[in-house]
């Protein structure tokens, strides 16, 4: 198969791997929003960023190096060696994730929070399993299996759907029951991904002299992101806990749902992208020794970025018509006195996702310790503004502090994707 044709086959799949994810998460919202009042809707966002906490913190040492030397070691022959050392560090993954576990179910009924205990508990048992399940799409995406990543996606989406909706009809309205339902879904999409994970490993080992230390190198350039993830899940989460502090659950209830039609969407749009192109441009900088091939995918980054920031402006004009049909069709009566907030919220997540596509080029760069200050700072602004905008406008003035905190850290990750070379002599 060509080169472009086989592009064209990988990018059909994830494009329509991402469409049926879209759709099912818009059809989430319209299921659950029927089912649940905003003030449980609240109460299930809150507690999914704590299970997110757990997760970003516990196995960001490990998941972005998992993903970004599979080709190198499939390269070097070495696919053996590399799985064992990805398993190894998803294993620390697990031990590190117990401990926050612990730590954070110990907290929350000193912060007046003990009546969320079994729903805290069931999301980061959630938020666990599916850190293991991007570890697999991860290792899949860098393998260029699109078909495979597209459909178990597509399937995990459709099928909490399908459970959730379910165990709401048959057994009441409650929070817990959703998150149980994601669980059911995510445990048979991560059997079906095992059986396709180990069809990448030869099933000969080949011999090699002196094996590279994978785990070594995996846990180098994972490392900074222990701080970026912990950061930008302060930033990420700071929205709804400082409405939760300021105004109340039925508010961030409201602004789950905007966050959802609005936020959402455009950051699966740029995710889409990422998963489409991350890999190519992995492999055509190779180990980032090679002016020309960096060069090239300086361009390529560039270029992503700006369609992306083209999307969100068509997204904001859209919504800005049609924000009321939106949410007539979309989301039940009770969320409906938002709507108008949805065009800014696009436009918050669009520059936000644009953001973090230009990272891509630190990423291909082997770079990843520039990202760490500007993650620190642009993260702690970002909770900053959004404590502030909940105090002082509510729900309103937190989307306009995300808008804000958005611009800043587009405008430096732009500056260090332009001198990233520069930076990286200097690293």
């Amino acid at each position: 198969m060509s080169r472009y044709k086989r592009l064209a086959v990988e990018g059909s799949w994830i494009v329509a791997g991402q469409i049926a994810v879209v759709a099912a998460s818009i059809v989430q919202v319209r299921v659950l929003t029927e089912y649940l009042e905003p003030t449980q809707y609240g109460q299930l966002a809150l507690a999914l960023t704590l299970g997110t906490l757990i997760g970003q913190v516990a196995f960001s040492g490990s998941m972005p190096g998992i993903m970004r030397y599979y080709p190198i070691a499939a390269e070097k022959g070495e696919a053996h060696e590399y799985l064992n050392a990805s398993i190894q560090m998803m294993g620390y993954g697990i031990l590190a994730s117990l401990v926050l576990s612990g730590l954070l179910l110990f907290g929350l009924p000193l912060f007046g929070k003990a009546d969320m205990l079994a729903l805290v508990s069931l999301t980061i048992l959630f938020t666990i399993l599916g850190n293991f399940n991007t570890a697999q799409n991860l290792i899949q995406n860098a393998a260029r299996q699109r078909k495979i990543v597209a459909i178990h996606s597509a399937a995990d989406a459709w099928l909490r759907i399908f459970f959730a909706a379910g165990f709401l009809i048959w057994l009441g309205n409650s929070a817990q029951l959703v998150v149980v339902a994601y669980i059911v879904s995510l445990m048979l999409v991560l059997m079906s991904q095992a059986m396709f994970i180990r069809r990448l490993i030869p099933k000969k080992a080949i011999h090699v002299a002196t094996p590279s230390n994978w785990s070594s190198q995996i846990w180098n350039y994972s490392k900074p992101f222990v701080y970026i993830n912990t950061f930008s899940w302060v930033q990420a989460s700071s929205d709804r806990w400082a409405l939760d502090t300021f105004s109340t659950a039925q508010d961030v209830g409201l602004y789950a749902v905007l966050l959802q039609l609005g936020y959402t969407p455009i950051g699966m749009v740029a995710g889409l992208v990422a998963t489409l192109v991350g890999p190519i441009l992995f492999q055509r900088a190779g180990d980032a020794s090679d002016p020309n091939r960096n060069s090239e995918v300086h361009k390529h980054v560039w270029q992503i970025t700006a369609i992306t920031l083209l999307i969100t402006i068509l997204g904001c004009i859209f919504a800005y018509l049609f924000h009321a049909w939106i949410f007539r069709v979309l989301v039940a009566t009770q969320f409906h006195s938002v709507s108008y907030l949805l065009p800014w919220t696009i436009l918050a997540g669009g520059i936000f996702a644009a953001g973090q596509l230009l990272a891509l080029k630190l990423w291909s760069n082997l770079n990843t310790r520039a990202l760490v200050w500007p993650k620190i700072v642009t993260s702690s602004l970002g909770a900053i503004l959004s404590f502030a905008g909940a105090y002082f406008a509510g729900l309103p003035g937190v989307i306009y502090g995300a808008i804000t905190f958005s611009i800043f850290q587009l405008l430096w990750l732009g500056w260090l994707s332009r001198h990233a070379i520069d930076l990286r002599h200097k690293g």
